[in-house]
């Protein structure tokens, strides 16, 4: 018989294989996915991880799309990560990503068509604040009303879908766009448009962001008494009330910041890669961004690997639909796994696996 053993205090080892082990079991699942549509499994998993970098065809477009694909992911996560360790669940990003998105550009396309250099850092104010704003919604209610953060930012998301709905087909409409729903293209816009730093490398402001975001947070969270607070309230919640910490700032600041950063990465996509508002323009990377968060182990460089790894797979994913005909929900049910596999795993760092021998009655 299998019985799990509490351990006094979760196991540094495991923690840090439990994503590598995550990662195998989901090739190893994902492999028998593919294997039952058909598919060769073993092509399936080197398309999705090995081509993407190193075929000589697919490998030079491919390597610059892995930092477009990364940077709002890891920009993200970093907010995400730090309320997480302070048991602030906010599940709510991809709303964030979506107002931040829709402030920026708003701001952008009031301006049009001035060429002035301070368009573009207008739009990076606006988009930070329109995810900010939004967060604040379910802190606000949380420290006034002791709301639930995690139903109230995850319901928000569809009132931000809806809104991106809206001004798409309204006041953000191309008016030069033939009745077609969708505001101007950025790249029509030079003093909005986020272009590449390097050209060729996929190195625009937003991926720049999200690096710096990594060392802040680093620095935060190793070299700043709010970063103590933060681990002290997530790890040990009495000790922090006794420590003297203050609760609603922790939430307000917590949230605000992953809503900020979350505003941001909408900003920079909607202003670069995306081009433009439109219905469609949410690609779901407040969702996968929780995965990026856990499978880096809410820390700053294990984030920037994660989501280097998530933005392989859904590069890698692509190419599998085009080049073996493999449907997109199957991707995507190959994402989630990672995240399956991931809490699974992680129950060894909290338990050990005892062997008992049943006692003959």
């Amino acid at each position: 018989m299998i019985r799990l053993e509490k351990r006094p205090q979760p196991s540094k080892l495991w923690g840090a294989l439990t994503p590598v082990l995550a990662v195998i079991a989901t090739m190893i699942a994902g492999g028998i996915l593919f294997w039952m549509l058909g598919k060769d499994p073993l092509e399936a998993i080197r398309t999705i991880f090995w081509d993407p970098l190193f075929h000589e065809t697919f490998g030079p477009y491919s390597r610059p799309q892995l930092m477009v694909k990364a940077g709002p992911l890891i920009l993200i996560a970093i907010g995400l990560s730090l309320g997480f360790r302070a048991g602030i669940w906010n599940i709510g990003a991809e709303g964030q990503y979506i107002m931040g998105a829709i402030c920026g550009a708003a701001v952008g396309l009031a301006f049009y068509p001035s060429e002035s250099i301070l368009i573009f850092p207008a739009m990076v104010l606006a988009g930070a604040m329109g995810g900010w704003a939004w967060a604040m919604i379910p802190g606000v209610l949380k420290v006034k009303f002791g709301t639930n953060e995690i139903l109230v930012s995850l319901m928000l998301v569809y009132v931000a879908e809806n809104i991106l709905a809206s001004v798409s087909q309204g006041l953000l409409k191309n008016p030069d766009g033939m009745g077609f729903p969708g505001s101007r293209n950025f790249r029509d816009f030079p003093a909005a448009y986020n272009t590449d730093l390097i050209e060729g490398t996929g190195m625009h402001w937003g991926v720049a962001a999200a690096f710096i975001a990594v060392i802040l947070a680093y620095i935060l969270l190793t070299r700043h008494m709010l970063g103590f607070q933060v681990r002290l309230t997530g790890e040990a919640p009495r000790a922090a009330k006794f420590a003297g910490v203050n609760p609603t700032r922790l939430i307000l600041f917590c949230l605000g910041t992953s809503g900020a950063l979350a505003g941001l990465a909408g900003l920079f996509e909607v202003s670069g890669p995306s081009g433009q508002i439109s219905i469609d323009f949410n690609a779901g990377y407040g969702f996968t961004a929780i995965i990026v968060a856990f499978l880096g182990r809410l820390h700053p460089i294990g984030i920037l690997l994660a989501g280097l790894l998530m933005a392989l797979t859904y590069i890698g994913g692509e190419l599998a639909q085009l080049m073996l005909g493999l449907p997109g929900a199957a991707i995507q049910m190959f994402q989630g796994m990672l995240m399956f596999f991931l809490l699974a795993m992680d129950v060894l760092s909290h338990y050990r696996v005892r062997w008992k021998t049943p006692v003959a009655g």
